[in-house]
């Protein structure tokens, strides 16, 4: 994986993973549902990229994700990976969810 910076790292699936927990947390989403949004990532990620994988292709992939199985959990995800800094952020990407 190409990181922001130009650094290179190994891919890591279970980087999806938790960061996929951490934006379910107490939401109405299994860990089957996890695990399956984990594999259509990465499968998605693979048929894509030949070799190294941007570090923000994942994030992206991760949001579009997210974005269809449960839109709260979307935007705590959103606001991390975007790094939000005031709530007029969150408004926003609140509004941009709301008209599509």
């Amino acid at each position: 994986m190409i990181k922001k910076d130009g650094r290179h790292e190994p891919f890591q699936k279970q980087k999806i993973r938790i960061g996929l927990e951490k934006a379910c947390e107490k939401r109405p989403v299994s860990m089957e549902q996890i695990d399956r949004l984990v594999d259509e990532i990465t499968t998605e990620l693979e048929n894509e990229f030949e070799r190294e994988v941007p570090a923000r292709k994942v994030g992206e992939k991760v949001m579009e994700h997210l974005r269809r199985e449960d839109e709260v959990a979307y935007v705590r995800y959103a606001s991390v990976y975007r790094q939000f800094r005031d709530i007029g952020e969150f408004v926003k990407e609140i509004q941009t969810l709301s008209a599509t």
